[in-house]
Formats: C-alpha cells, sequence, structure tokens
C-alpha cells in the first residue's frame, strides 16, 4: 500500500492510497485503521507533502562499504548516527536551497528511509520489523565542505531543506533487496542495492532504540552507496527506490 500526503487546490491537507497515478482519498487513524471513500484524484491534480511528519530523522552514516572506501573511512563497528532537524524536511517536487552564504559544495545522497509505525524502546533485532510502518526514499542534504570542516556533521547536514523524502510510504515491501538509484539530470550517479548494507535494517532500528526512543513517525535514514557528487543550482536529482518510486527535486 502506498500512502501519500497532499493538499488540494483549496489548501486542506489530505491523506490517501496511490492507485496508480489516482489518488483515493482516506480517512485515516494516523499509523493505524483506515476507511477509504468514494473521492479520487489525479496525482498531476495536487500539491504532493512529505508523506508524514516525523519528531527526528536519524540518519546512518557510512552503512555502505563502497561508501566508506570512496570516503576513505574505516567501516565502522557500531552504526554512525547523526540526527537532521524536522525543519529540514520538505516533500517531493519542493526546492532544495543552496546555502551558498556558507558552503561551495552541496552533496545528493540517496537513501533508503524507514518509517516507524508504533513507539519503539529497546527492542530486539528480531523484533525491530514489527515496529515499522513503511518505507520511503530520503535524500541526505549535505554541504561537504563543512561535514568535512565540523567536528560532528549538524551544520553540514542540518540545513532548512536538506531533508526531501517521499513521495509516498510503501507498506508492503521486504527493505533487504531493492535496488536504489541516484540521478543527476538525468544521469545516474549511485546504482546499488539495500542488501549492500552493513548495518541492515532490523540491526538499525534495534540500535538506535537502545539510544533513543522512537515514535510513530519518526524516520530512519539508512545510508547512501557509493558515487556521492555536489549539485549545483538548477540541477534536478531523483532518488529511485524499487517498490517505492521516484523522490525528484531541484536545487536552488
Amino acid at each position: 500500500m502506498k500512502y501519500i500526503r497532499y493538499e488540494v487546490k483549496d489548501k486542506v491537507e489530505k491523506y490517501g492510497v496511490l492507485e496508480g497515478d489516482v489518488i483515493r482519498e482516506i480517512e485515516w487513524d494516523l499509523f493505524g485503521d483506515y476507511m477509504p471513500t468514494d473521492i479520487t484524484q489525479s496525482i498531476d491534480e495536487v500539491k504532493i507533502l512529505p508523506p508524514c511528519t516525523p519528531t527526528k530523522i536519524v540518519c546512518v552514516g557510512l552503512n555502505y562499504k563502497d561508501h566508506a572506501e570512496e570516503m576513505n573511512k574505516d567501516l565502522p563497528e557500531d552504526p554512525r548516527l547523526f540526527i537532521k532537524p524536522n525543519t529540514a524536511i520538505i516533500g517531493h517536487g519542493d526546492t532544495v536551497v543552496y546555502p551558498d552564504h556558507m558552503s561551495s559544495r552541496v552533496d545528493y545522497e540517496g537513501e533508503l528511509a524507514v518509517v516507524m509505525g508504533k513507539r519503539a524502546k529497546g527492542i530486539n533485532v528480531d523484533q525491530a520489523l514489527d515496529y515499522v510502518f513503511g518505507y520511503t526514499c530520503l535524500n541526505d542534504v549535505t554541504a561537504r565542505d563543512l561535514t568535512a570542516k565540523d567536528l560532528q556533521y549538524t551544520r553540514g547536514k542540518g540545513f532548512d531543506t536538506f531533508a526531501p523524502f517521499g513521495p509516498v510510504i510503501e507498506t508492503e515491501l521486504d527493505p533487504s533487496n531493492l535496488h536504489i538509484a541516484t540521478y543527476l539530470n538525468g544521469e545516474i550517479k549511485q546504482s546499488s542495492n539495500t542488501s549492500m548494507l552493513i548495518f541492515k535494517v532490523p540491526q538499525l532500528i534495534s540500535f538506535i532504540s537502545n539510544v533513543m526512543t522512537l515514535l510513530p513517525g519518526d524516520i530512519i535514514s539508512t545510508g547512501t552507496p557509493s558515487g556521492i557528487g555536489p549539485m549545483a543550482k538548477g540541477d534536478k536529482v531523483e532518488v529511485h527506490i524499487e517498490g517505492i518510486g521516484i523522490l525528484s527535486n531541484y536545487i536552488g
């Protein structure tokens, strides 16, 4: 099931399920039961919003071996965590604002993101997937020159608009073997598979939940494969993930 959050012409926020190119409006108790309605609308007639409103986005660094190699970093013994603020969130079709007052290199990082469906605290690996609502695409936009300079990633990863995700949350998906690719202006830049993750999704959920409580709607972004590179104003970047779809944003 592909859940989508959107806005119609009267600026009213709605939830729906995507059926091809048609959205069927639903009455939804968030992350619970939903009731389909008879109201449908073409996806081309709405503004797509970020599909949920997390309290936090927990990101994982160096979680593909090939990315660690291209960054000339040792493989981590434990997941390397950092957090993006929820003020960084934008949706499919929105514009990433280039912070050229501070940075001269801003990179794309296409990633599989996990959307939590239940409160999770101190859970084990075997239970982990029971707490997942679904999966979406995320671009971990990074001011590379700043992450190289700072002791931690907060500034380089946390600018407003640096966490585009969407366009949907897919609930019926096995995250262990999905093709993931990032395109810049139509040219493929990253191509890998989630089977190449160093720390798999259940491991990440368990590890993070033993550090902090994860709430419904919170996101875990699982890391990016090799092929990272810079974007410029006017560029279009697309994150493609098998079974989910395409997250598309412009740089401005």
